[in-house]
């Protein structure tokens, strides 16, 4: 017998090798483990205060309420569109993958949130950009491209709406102020 657990924040590797880490040493019998989910095995009692306090000292928290579970899975969807480069339009995506309407995850997600979803999505691409002009593998045009933007001027425009300042000076910086993406929103 099995048993799911949602977990808020984890959106990335390094996030799932400290969730493991910590489950390992608690003694838990791991089956399987995806960005935002975890499915334990039952043998073993799971002592949920003991499991959240380990988890909340990484910034975790295990996720009941049902609107919460939803809101991180569209978090997580939404990271692996931009990772795996995916052009497809948002509301459509969305509203195929969760099978409802877009205006019923638009409104959880806003309400939730204090944000759109297409605010986020635009946030987690400027992250994006940063890693990627911190990278210096891709020029700026490669960029946007990359990141399915029609334009370069497209993207430069987003960024500094978003960041206060151009890519070029961005890229000038060399300190680098990027958000890990549990932190955005």
């Amino acid at each position: 017998m099995t048993k799911t657990l949602h977990i808020k924040n984890m959106v990335c590797d390094r996030c799932k090798s400290t969730v493991i880490r910590e489950l390992n040493t608690l003694g838990y019998d791991i089956k399987s483990v995806e960005l935002g989910q975890i499915i334990l095995d039952e043998k073993k009692s799971i002592q949920n205060s003991k499991l959240e306090k380990e988890l909340k000292k990484h910034g975790f928290e295990i996720i009941q309420e049902e609107t919460e579970v939803l809101i991180e899975e569209m978090k997580i969807v939404l990271i692996k569109k931009i990772e795996n480069q995916d052009d497809a339009n948002i509301s459509s995506f969305l509203t195929k993958t969760f099978n409802k309407s877009y205006s019923a995850l638009s409104k959880v997600f806003s309400k939730t949130e204090g944000m759109t979803i297409e605010k986020y999505e635009i946030n987690l691409k400027i992250e994006k950009v940063k890693e990627l002009i911190q990278l210096g593998q891709l020029n700026f045009s490669e960029i946007a491209y990359t990141l399915n933007y029609n334009n370069s001027g497209h993207l430069a425009k987003q960024f500094k709406n978003v960041t206060g300042m151009s890519m070029t000076e961005f890229k000038n910086l060399q300190k680098w102020n990027r958000k890990s993406l549990d932190q955005i929103v």
